[in-house]
């Protein structure tokens, strides 16, 4: 595949609060930017109606899962309301090494995981402009357990110095268009390009990206 830009495969890890919006942000950037894959989830949760295996989440059983704890095969994992989740090293590794974008949708537990595994990687954390709101959108949703999501919030935006950007997701459009700007500014950042192609750029004066 042809790289956009000029810079090596990178890690995003995005995070936020039920009803902070980030399915939409993860929508709309990977309908835009065809060089990103999203790394599906491994779960022990039970699959909600209409979602499929390998596509929404890989579901597992709680023993599947442990085992694949004790043997180190994930990038990062976490018990999340009564049930574990975690992203397997192998199909993140496996779209690096083939030149994609990574994208993750992990909670804050996990985020750290990674960064102190890859420090490269990008964290992002998504937040709805206020509780009230996050209340208001996880009620319209019909989300159970209302108190105990908005309490969750509170304490995953305890985690946020940990990250590397903030997006507030007042205004859907916005949101997007920063999370875009993230992206370009990262992939154009001089630490992340191929020093062969710095090399190139400082000979040539340039070079042509068509």
């Amino acid at each position: 595949m042809k790289r956009p830009f000029m810079s090596r495969s990178l890690l995003f890890v995005i995070s936020g609060p039920s009803g902070a919006g980030k399915g939409t942000l993860v929508r709309s950037l990977l309908s835009k930017r065809d060089h990103f894959r999203f790394s599906v989830s491994a779960t022990t949760r039970a699959p909600r109606p209409g979602e499929i295996h390998g596509v929404d989440y890989y579901f597992l059983s709680a023993k599947e899962f442990t085992e694949k704890i004790n043997r180190g095969e994930f990038l990062e994992w976490a018990k999340v309301y009564n049930n574990y989740y975690g992203t397997l090293r192998e199909h993140v590794d496996g779209f690096l090494r083939e030149g994609y974008d990574i994208l993750l949708d992990v909670d804050t537990q996990g985020a750290a995981q990674i960064k102190r595994l890859r420090p490269e990687a990008i964290l992002i954390f998504v937040a709805a402009p206020s509780y009230e709101e996050l209340a208001r959108r996880l009620k319209g949703r019909g989300t159970e357990d209302l108190e105990l999501r908005v309490n969750g919030a509170r304490g995953e935006l305890e985690c946020l110095s940990q990250y590397d950007y903030l997006i507030i997701n007042e205004h859907s459009e916005e949101a997007v268009a920063t999370l875009d700007a993230i992206v370009i500014a990262e992939k154009s950042r001089i630490s992340n390009i191929d020093p062969e192609i710095c090399e190139k750029i400082r000979k040539e004066g340039g070079m042509s990206l068509s």
